[in-house]
């Protein structure tokens, strides 16, 4: 896995910052595609600022504020195997404001018997927030798991929540 961090750490990465209501994120970009949304400032690459990082702020800001459900950015998952793709594929098929389960993930790649794999593969997306892992909760309903931290996972339901009961 190491091979795949150096070779693709080349002088085409680079990220920019949005202040957004849950601290910053680091939206990390190689060339005209999204790789990434770090909450911790990403280290031996460059802040640079383009109209494709403009666009993702710009979407991600509507997020927050508006209830944006769809991101027309391009997005590429730099890293992962095959299993964890596709996991992080069937997220964006969750409906803006709902939950799902880590059983329903697995059922929906095939794989029913795969719930904590799911889990796992969720801990390691890539792209949280457009491939939307805080809308995964456990089967008895509590709220499960978040690697960012579970008060920033409760804090986005809240926003989609308040954000579509408002729309209603």
């Amino acid at each position: 896995m190491s091979n795949m961090k150096q070779s693709r750490s080349d002088h085409s990465e680079y990220y920019d910052v949005l202040q957004s209501p849950i601290g910053a994120l680091y939206l990390i970009f190689v060339q005209t595609s999204l790789i990434g949304i770090s909450f911790e400032k990403p280290s031996g690459i460059t802040p640079r600022q383009t109209k494709i990082s403009a666009e993702v702020k710009k979407e991600l800001e509507e997020y927050f504020s508006e209830g944006r459900t769809a991101f027309s950015v391009k997005t590429s998952f730099a890293e992962g195997t095959e299993f964890e793709r596709e996991v992080w594929s069937a997220l964006a098929e969750i409906p803006y404001g709902e939950t799902r389960t880590y059983k329903w993930i697995a059922d929906k790649i095939g794989k029913p018997h795969a719930s904590r794999a799911v889990g796992n593969a969720l801990a390691k997306n890539p792209i949280p927030i457009m491939y939307p892992c805080h809308r995964i909760i456990e089967s008895d309903g509590s709220i499960g798991g978040y690697t960012p931290g579970v008060d920033i996972k409760r804090r986005l339901l809240e926003i989609e929540y308040y954000t579509r009961l408002s729309k209603t």
